[in-house]
């Protein structure tokens, strides 16, 4: 399910206010993080959407680069975005996709 979803993205013209690529091959910066939540959680909550998506492993041509990210650096941008936010908001769901 979510690989035909990836696939859907991909296929659109362009990124959106709540659909966000990015390459991070092994890591992103905490700062850029924080800030791309926020404005893809409140383009969401403005256009009424339950969902925005941040995507890492993808360039700018919508060309899937893959990303060495880890379990462990994923849960410290979960915990750093929640402790940055007020009331302590966090990603929902985190999902790995392999292609």
């Amino acid at each position: 399910m979510m690989e035909s979803l990836l696939r859907q993205f991909l296929a659109q013209d362009t990124e959106t206010e709540i659909l966000e690529f990015k390459v991070a091959k092994t890591q992103y910066d905490k700062d850029k993080l924080g800030k791309y939540f926020s404005a893809l959680s409140n383009e969401a909550n403005l256009k009424n959407r339950p969902n925005a998506w941040f995507i890492l492993g993808v360039n700018d041509k919508k060309q899937v680069v893959g990303t060495e990210i880890s379990d462990k650096q994923i849960n410290e941008y979960k915990k750093e975005v929640s402790d940055h936010t007020s009331p302590n908001m966090t990603f929902r769901e985190i999902h790995k996709v392999e292609i």
